[in-house]
C-alpha cells in the first residue's frame, strides 16, 4: 500500500512566479482514518493538511517546523496542523465528528465549520521564539484565508487553491492543491496573465479525481510561460510522537500535577492527539524521570 503524497515545484523561467502542488489524497486518507472524521470534517482537515503541507515545503532548513493553527467560532472548533520543511505533515481537529448540511452550492460546508475568527501561522526557525503571524478568517473556506494571510501578512500576492472529494462512503478519495506566488519585481501582465488561468481552470480535486497529473496541472496554471519543474519528492502523514517525548512532558508538569497524577497510584495513560497513540507509564517511571532531570540541571 502506497501511503505517501506527492510535492512538485515549478518556477517560470523569468523567475517571476512560482507554484508549490500537492496530490495529498493519500494524507487525507490516513488523516481522516486516524480521527474518524465526519464528511464535513473530512474536508475541513483535509484542506487544512494539504495547505500546511505546501506551506511548510517553503522551510529553507532540516530542522525548521510551521504550524497552521485555525480559530474559528464554529462547529469545528480550532484546527491545528503542522509541518516540516519537506511537507510531511500531521492534524487534528477539536470536533472531527462536527457535520453540518451542505451549502447552498450543494458542497460540503467548510465555511460553516470553520466559522469567524483568527488564523495563525507559527514558523519555528530554531531561533528563541517562533515567527508568529495572524490574520482575520475571511470565508472560512481556508483557501481564501490563506490567500489573505500571505497578501496582509506576508505581503506577497498569493494564490491559494485546495480541494477535497469525499465518497458517499465517507473516504477521501481526490485532494490536493497549490501556492501560486508572484516573486519581487514581477509584472502587471504576468499577474493578469496568471489570474486568467486559474479562472478558466476547473477545481483542483476535480482534476486530481479525473486523473489529470500534478505536471500537467502546472503546465495549465503556467500556460503562456517558460517554467522549470525543480523539484518533485514524497510527503506523508508522519506523526513525531513518541514514549520518551510523553514521559519527558510528564515529568515537566508542575509539581502539584505530577503529586496529583503519582499519589493515585495508578498506571499514567497519555494519548497523542495527532495520531491517537497511547502511551502507558507507571508512577514509578515518572518519578524516576523528575529525579533524573533534577539531577541534570
Amino acid at each position: 500500500m502506497n501511503n505517501k503524497s506527492k510535492i512538485i515545484r515549478a518556477i517560470t523561467a523569468d523567475g517571476s512566479a512560482r507554484i508549490v502542488f500537492t496530490d495529498s489524497t493519500e494524507i487525507v486518507k490516513i488523516g481522516s482514518e486516524k480521527h474518524s472524521t465526519s464528511k464535513t470534517m473530512t474536508a475541513v482537515l483535509g484542506r487544512t493538511l494539504t495547505v500546511t503541507s505546501l506551506m511548510g515545503s517553503l522551510l529553507k532548513n532540516s530542522t525548521d517546523s510551521l504550524t497552521l493553527r485555525i480559530n474559528g467560532d464554529g462547529p469545528s472548533g480550532t484546527v491545528i496542523c503542522v509541518s516540516d520543511y519537506k511537507g510531511n505533515v500531521r492534524g487534528y481537529a477539536e470536533h472531527p465528528n462536527a457535520e453540518l448540511p451542505p451549502n447552498s452550492y450543494g458542497k460540503l460546508d467548510v465555511g460553516g465549520a470553520i466559522g469567524s475568527g483568527t488564523l495563525y501561522v507559527i514558523r519555528d526557525l530554531g531561533m528563541n521564539e517562533p515567527y508568529v503571524g495572524a490574520s482575520p478568517i475571511v470565508s472560512g473556506e481556508i483557501a481564501e484565508d490563506i490567500t489573505e494571510y500571505y497578501a496582509k501578512s506576508e505581503q506577497t500576492p498569493t494564490v491559494c487553491a485546495l480541494g477535497v472529494r469525499v465518497g458517499q462512503d465517507n473516504i477521501c478519495y481526490a485532494a490536493g492543491g497549490y501556492l501560486l506566488q508572484l516573486m519581487p519585481g514581477a509584472e502587471y501582465d504576468t499577474a493578469e496573465k496568471l489570474e486568467s488561468n486559474v479562472k478558466l481552470m476547473r477545481p483542483v480535486s476535480q482534476l486530481i479525481a479525473d486523473g489529470v497529473s500534478g505536471e500537467e496541472i502546472i503546465a495549465s496554471v503556467f500556460s503562456g510561460f517558460e517554467f522549470e519543474m525543480f523539484d518533485e519528492f514524497d510527503t506523508e502523514y508522519l506523526c513525531t510522537c513518541s514514549r520518551e517525548k510523553y514521559l519527558d512532558a510528564l515529568a515537566g508538569l508542575s509539581r502539584d500535577d505530577v503529586r496529583e497524577l503519582i499519589s493515585k497510584g495508578e498506571p499514567i495513560e497519555t494519548q497523542c492527539c495527532f495520531c491517537g497513540e497511547k502511551y502507558v507509564f507507571t508512577p514509578d517511571e515518572v518519578s524516576a524521570e523528575i529525579k533524573r532531570k533534577e539531577k541534570n540541571k
